[in-house]
């Protein structure tokens, strides 16, 4: 069967490589979504790919909107019946001098609603087979928060459960009690704890199926990129290109018999480099939860 891709966020850096890479390495009767939010973006990003091999398709996919996600995955469903790869990459940059109670709104709404957005509208699209990825950071992980604030993403039964926790994160950084409620000042790390809290409760849901069927969901983390959007927050010196990160997010993807322990867990996929925790988490390795 013709193998479908999909990638959101997908004009710029890791999402731009993504979508290069698969349309790269499958076949001509093969399909790539390049997506994102700006029309104009989305066209100049897939008059890029003129080396491809699959088709790459633009369109234009605001994760923010749920209606918007819904649409486009009535046409997926329509046009192929199904999709093979799903690449979660979307993501809004904020900036350190930024008030986080003026941006959390828009932030959350992309970066975390967006997020189960895609998973409860593409998740069930997919086939024997396929591979559905929310790119996470190890910032995901329980530790990089206080502990008296894990109960808040613990024993989470469902997607709806997830946004609800998010959102009274949200809440709080808005009206400006997060500090006093032991939250840290870095907003993306309460925000990729919710991603991997969300593929953790998805996969929770669907485990004994989709490994029937051969299907993989995970988060995850692929180390320090020299983006525009990190360079502002942290030490890029000798970190990789996007295209370089892309190429070992690709192989798992393409993978045809990933390890099952990588099932719903934060898989950090990519070189050996220390971590922020004071340990190095080794290339292909599942990043602790708590």
């Amino acid at each position: 069967m013709d193998r479908v891709a999909l990638i959101t966020g997908a004009t710029r850096n890791l999402g731009f490589s993504l979508a290069e890479g698969l349309a790269q390495r499958l076949e001509p009767a093969d399909t790539v979504y390049l997506t994102g939010r700006d029309a104009a973006r989305v066209a100049e990003s897939v008059s890029r790919l003129s080396n491809a091999s699959a088709e790459v398709r633009g369109e234009v996919l605001d994760v923010a909107r749920p209606e918007s996600v819904e649409r486009f995955a009535d046409l997926l469903a329509e046009r192929h019946g199904g999709v093979d790869i799903v690449f979660s990459n979307h993501y809004t940059r904020v900036q350190p001098d930024d008030d986080p109670r003026a941006v959390i709104d828009t932030y959350v709404e992309a970066n975390n609603l967006g997020t189960t957005h895609v998973l409860r509208n593409f998740a069930p699209l997919l086939r024997d087979g396929g591979r559905l990825f929310v790119v996470a950071s190890r910032a995901g992980s329980l530790r990089a928060l206080a502990p008296a604030l894990h109960p808040r993403f613990e024993n989470l039964q469902s997607l709806d459960d997830v946004d609800r926790a998010v959102c009274r994160w949200r809440d709080a950084v808005r009206s400006g009690r997060a500090p006093g409620q032991a939250w840290p000042a870095w907003i993306n790390i309460p925000s990729k704890i919710g991603q991997v809290a969300a593929v953790r409760v998805l996969a929770d849901q669907r485990r004994a199926d989709d490994l029937r069927r051969g299907i993989l969901i995970a988060s995850i983390s692929p180390g320090l990129i020299d983006t525009g959007a990190s360079r502002p927050w942290l030490d890029l010196t000798g970190a990789p290109q996007p295209d370089e990160v892309a190429g070992p997010l690709l192989d798992l993807a393409l993978d045809p018999s990933p390890h099952p322990s990588f099932y719903g867990e934060l898989v950090h996929v990519g070189r050996q480099e220390p971590g922020p925790f004071g340990s190095v988490v080794a290339s292909g390795s599942i990043v602790p939860w708590k």
